[in-house]
């Protein structure tokens, strides 16, 4: 019995070494990876950098002049729109290599997940359509008809409707993702672009590009209920995560316009630096955070006093922006210096400046557990 037992177990020892000890190819330990994705059109390619120590892991080669760049949910990838290419690249977020592309309509920018991560739609400006593609099984399903040169996309948080703007016949296109059908086209302002939906669905508000105002959209009845005044070029549209705020960046008044979203009304104009582009809010919706294009820096404001708590300088011509997850650092695109800003979102100061390709275009954050750094060809 004791010989027995005694095989047993060197038998037990022998499988677990062989499965799991030290030196196996194929054991290596997952590790937390917290990564930024920075699409950069002029030189196409990916740059990815590390956000532990903000460090280039790897320049990718994608396609043509990338431009929207979109992570994952649910996958550990990546997907990057190449405009000149008119394809959608699928990145492994691992291996940081490009695992196939595949063909959209004429002129895409920009990718939209379907809130349960397994579909992308993605307008398509030189088709006047919408590319419906199934990104588990890597393949367009089809395409939906919008209004003349689609550009921004969004889908309501309940996922039944996707709104798209059209910039060239001033609409919004309203379709029903239950039947892939078009349920109209609601007229709004002059060359209207980003969009914020509220928390329940209920309501779209569209800043006009082209014109000095916001256009507040039903989305029960799908008919406009009014438009609001703000600065001239609205360019970007940032909602509080209650959804009672709206703040307006206006590219050509150098301002922010502030919207009472339950009331739809103007509640005031703040001062910003020269040409405010794009905007975020913090999670507990009591920072905002706004890039001035035109003097190279990022303004951080108390929302609940209205007050400008920083102003930091980072490169040339600052665009995106977005948060870590942990809201301790602020990225940047600096579109003419080429490089990646990291404000200290605590310190209110400049971390560091990453460098990029060539014209910086959009940026996608990824967390994940996978194989070490080493084992992915760094």
């Amino acid at each position: 019995m004791k010989k027995v037992a005694g095989v047993v177990l060197l038998l037990v020892s022998t499988v677990f070494w062989t499965c799991c000890g030290a030196g196996h190819p194929g054991t290596a330990e997952q590790v937390l990876h917290e990564l930024a994705f920075i699409s950069n059109e002029g030189s196409n390619t990916v740059t990815v950098v590390d956000l532990r120590t903000f460090q280039v892991r790897r320049t990718v080669p994608v396609g043509k002049n990338p431009t929207g760049v979109t992570a994952s949910p649910i996958r550990n990838e990546i997907y990057v729109v190449n405009t000149g290419s008119e394809t959608l690249a699928f990145l492994n977020a691992n291996t940081l290599e490009v695992e196939v592309s595949i063909p959209l309509g004429h002129s895409p920018a920009s990718l939209e997940l379907s809130p349960d991560g397994k579909t992308g739609y993605v307008p398509n400006s030189g088709s006047n359509n919408v590319s419906v593609v199934d990104l588990l099984a890597r393949r367009v399903q089809g395409a939906v008809a919008t209004g003349r040169e689609p550009g921004q996309a969004r889908v309501t948080p309940d996922g039944k409707l996707l709104l798209v703007a059209n910039r060239a016949d001033d609409t919004l296109s309203i379709i029903d993702l239950g039947r892939m059908a078009k349920l109209a086209d609601v007229k709004v302002g002059r060359e209207p672009g980003p969009m914020a939906i509220l928390p329940d669905s209920s309501q779209v508000f569209v800043g006009n590009t082209g014109g000095n105002n916001v256009s507040a959209v039903d989305l029960k009845s799908y008919k406009l209920i009014t438009h609001m005044e703000s600065g001239k070029a609205p360019a970007d549209l940032a909602l509080k995560p209650d959804g009672g705020e709206l703040f307006v960046t206006n590219f050509q008044s150098d301002s922010v316009t502030i919207i009472n979203t339950n009331a739809d009304e103007v509640e005031e104009n703040l001062m910003a630096g020269s040409h405010p582009q794009r905007a975020v809010i913090n999670n507990a919706g009591t920072l905002l955070y706004f890039s001035n294009f035109g003097s190279n820096t990022v303004s951080a404001v108390d929302i609940d006093n209205r007050r400008v708590l920083a102003s930091v300088t980072v490169g040339g011509h600052p665009g995106v922006l977005k948060l870590t997850p942990d809201e301790r650092y602020l990225l940047v695109l600096d579109g003419l210096s080429n490089d990646l800003a990291v404000v200290d979102a605590v310190e209110r100061s400049l971390f560091t400046l990453v460098p990029l390709g060539a014209g910086p275009r959009d940026l996608a954050i990824k967390v994940f557990r996978g194989l070490p750094a080493a084992a992915g060809r760094p």
